[in-house]
Parts: C-alpha cells; sequence; structure tokens
C-alpha cells in the first residue's frame, strides 16, 4: 500500500529578516542580513551585543493588550505566524478547525523571557510576587497549546523540544501523522525568542556566539575561516502540511511536497558533533531513503550552517561522505548568515526556505563568506543569489544533545 503524499499548502513566518513571506523572500535573495545591535534590553554587561531581533512587531497591537500580556513573546511570534500560514492555505481563521487538524511545534526553549521574570521577581521581591502567569508562559508546549486554542485545533497536538532540531522534527512529525491516515492537515513550524540577557550570556560562556560587536551584520558568516560562532536570533515560521487529495480537493495551491524525513542521534556529546559528522550523514541518508529518491536527485542543500567551527567542518565532511564526489556540484547554502539562528524555530524556516527555492528557481546566498574555510572547500554559495531550476531540495537541521532531523522536499 502507497503512502499517503504530503504537501505544503500554506506558510507564514516572522523573523529578524521581515514579518511576512514575501519581504523574507526578497531581503535573502538579495543577501541582506536581519542581525542588528541589540534593542529590546540594555547589553553593556554583556559580551555580546547583537542577534537576529524581530522588528517592527507590537503583541499588544496585534493581540490586545490583555491577551498578549498571558503570554511569552514566542508564543506571540507562534500565533502571529500561525495565523498568517492558514490564510495563506486557504483555510478559516474565524471558525474552529477542529478534530481532522492536528498540530507539531518546535522549540529550543520555550519561553525562557518569562523564566528570567520569574527567577528575578523571586530574588528581588519573594516568591509571592512572582507573576502567576509564569508557569503557562515558560513551559515549552505554551506556545502549541495557545495556538490550539487560539484556532480551534482538536486533533493530535506535540510539542518537541530537540534543541536546534526541533522545527525540523516537528515537521517530520507532522509529515508522519498524514501518511498514516491519523489527520489531513497538520499545523507544522516552529518558536523561538531566546535574545534575553540570561540566554545570551549563558551561550556566551561556553563561547558558542560570535563575538564581532563591531560588525554584527558580517559576523554570521558560515563556512568562512574567519567564522567564530553562531548569531541568537528568534522568531517562528509555521508552514500548513496536508494530504494531498484533501488540498486538491479544496483547491489549495501547492509549494511542494514533503518527501523525505531523516532523525538519528549521535550518542556523543551534548555540545559537540561526532566527528565528521556521522550522525548528520545518517540523517541525511534515512531522509532520501524515505523519500523514496536517489542521492543525485537533490539539486540543493540549505545547510545547517552555523558559523560555528566544528559545525561547518563535520556538516561539510557528512555531506562529502554521503554525496562522494556530486558533493562538489551540488548548491548549498546557509540562510543563517541572514537571519541568525532561530533555534528551535530554524528548521521551519528554512523548509519554508527550500520551498520557496522550488518555486521561484532562485538559490539564497551565504553572505559574508569571503575566504573558505580549507576543510569547508564546496560550493556554498558566495554572497550572490543564483537562478536555477530545482526540483528536489534537502534542509538539515543539528541541535545539541546529539539531535539530527533532516527533510527533503520537492515539486513533485
Amino acid at each position: 500500500m502507497s503512502k499517503r503524499r504530503v504537501v505544503v499548502t500554506g506558510l507564514g513566518t516572522i523573523n529578524p529578516l521581515g514579518n511576512s513571506v514575501s519581504e523574507s523572500w526578497e531581503k535573502l535573495i538579495n543577501g541582506i542580513s536581519g542581525i542588528d545591535h541589540i534593542n529590546s534590553f540594555k547589553t553593556e554587561n554583556l559580551p555580546v551585543t547583537f542577534a537576529g531581533e524581530v522588528k517592527n512587531f507590537d503583541a499588544n497591537e496585534y493581540l490586545g493588550k490583555q491577551y498578549a500580556r498571558k503570554l511569552d513573546r514566542c508564543a506571540h511570534f507562534s500565533i502571529y505566524a500561525t495565523e498568517q500560514a492558514l490564510q495563506d492555505a486557504g483555510l478559516n481563521t474565524q471558525e474552529r478547525l477542529g478534530s481532522g487538524v492536528g498540530i507539531v511545534f518546535g522549540t529550543g526553549i520555550g519561553g525562557i523571557s518569562a523564566t528570567e521574570d520569574a527567577v528575578r521577581t523571586y530574588e528581588e521581591r519573594g516568591a509571592s510576587r512572582i507573576n502567576p502567569l509564569s508557569i503557562t508562559q515558560l513551559m515549552p508546549n505554551s506556545s502549541t497549546g495557545q495556538v490550539a486554542i487560539k484556532f480551534g485545533i482538536e486533533g493530535p497536538s506535540l510539542t518537541i523540544t530537540t534543541a536546534c532540531a526541533a522545527s525540523a522534527n516537528a515537521v517530520g512529525e507532522a509529515k508522519n501523522l498524514i501518511e498514516n491516515g491519523i489527520v489531513d492537515i497538520v499545523v507544522a513550524g516552529g518558536t523561538e525568542s531566546g535574545t534575553t540577557p540570561m540566554t545570551i550570556g549563558a551561550f556566551a560562556q561556553i563561547r558558542a556566539l560570535s563575538t564581532k560587536n563591531d560588525t554584527p551584520q558580517k559576523a554570521c558568516r558560515p563556512f568562512d575561516q574567519e567564522r567564530d560562532g553562531f548569531v541568537m536570533a528568534e522568531g517562528s515560521t509555521v508552514l500548513i502540511l496536508e494530504e494531498e487529495e484533501c488540498a486538491k480537493k479544496r483547491g489549495a495551491k501547492i509549494y511542494g511536497y514533503v518527501k523525505g524525513y531523516g532523525s538519528t542521534t549521535d550518542a556523543h556529546h551534548i555540545t559537540a558533533p561526532a566527528e565528521g559528522g556521522e550522525g548528520a550523514f545518517r540523517a541525511m541518508h534515512k531522509a532520501i531513503e524515505d523519500a523514496g529518491i536517489l542521492v543525485d536527485e537533490i539539486d540543493y542543500i540549505n545547510a545547517h550552517g552555523t558559523s560555528t567551527p566544528a559545525n561547518d567542518k563535520n556538516e561539510t565532511a557528512a555531506i562529502k561522505t554521503l554525496f562522494k564526489e556530486k558533493a562538489y556540484d551540488l548548491d548549498i547554502s546557509s540562510t543563517k548568515s541572514m537571519t541568525g539562528h532561530l533555534l528551535g524555530g530554524a528548521g521551519a524556516f528554512e523548509s519554508m526556505v527550500c520551498l520557496l527555492t522550488i518555486k521561484n528557481g532562485k538559490i539564497p546566498p551565504t553572505i559574508n563568506l569571503d575566504n573558505n574555510d580549507p576543510d569547508c572547500d564546496l560550493n556554498y554559495t558566495p554572497n550572490i543569489s543564483k537562478n536555477k531550476i530545482i526540483d528536489t531540495a534537502m534542509t538539515n537541521s543539528f541541535g545539541f544533545g546529539g539531535h539530527n532531523g533532516v527533510l527533503v522536499f520537492s515539486n513533485k
């Protein structure tokens, strides 16, 4: 019995580049960075003073002050991106979606801003002054639950917290729900708002972040020999996944097909990838196998490409192991060079990029790639976008804990 086919019928996003799919895409293909000095809090006591912040978004204006105050910033983003995606898919956001629709969201750290606020209040004013909404703001499944409540999603509901692989895993698990006939439609994506003082301070302590404070827009430089760490970013991206016949029956537009999903664990180290990208290689291989295609059919890879010394070298090694000589002919890019690292929201955003690359026949560049690391010698589309017909694209997401999630998208 053949598997039910899964298509994407709606996209929504809010991220450092823009608050819509069209604005984000336009900046991506023009190589414009969304990274800048932090504006939302004072940074004089921090070793890193820049990030990829969402701009021109007022949650009080969007949701109303009383509603907005009940939620953490990452949930604000989730609701905003979901509404966009549902509208784009032609689904009615004014009616409950019901039990035929599921939801799978990924996040790395959930409501960390609410967590920081609660701890600060406890230390400064005591337990009796903690915001009673803190628990429902900080719990990792808060965004999933709040989106489900807002839009009346009554089907299966899952929250995945596999660090930076979380929303890639979310899209993959949503695909599985549809293929197995559990539901016909799944709202899938990810959200993160880790641009907070404690989070940036903590990541800086383990030397994971770039410290190029004087040149923030040039700080994220995947595969470049001058790279020195990733750039923290925030945002949410949502995809509407749908069973093919269901989508066609209601006349929905189709961005592309979710063809393959691979998930593995390094079981090696809590932060460092396995040497040679062995776990990443296995995840890519499984995704291609699940898609039922040949390795040679992959036209483009949206790399995890974090701009950290360890990731970029090992991801490159994994690509070479899988694709062998074809690795040098592949078109690859890291859009994190422009967005920064959306952590648990990265996989969903980069899935959107793959679908738009297929739809528009244009590959976004890896900006700030001026001098390749000798260990990173593949074609990463340096600095300028490229026109090319793309039939099949892959996106890689690898996270702390050794989590690997890989997705394959196609136009048929």
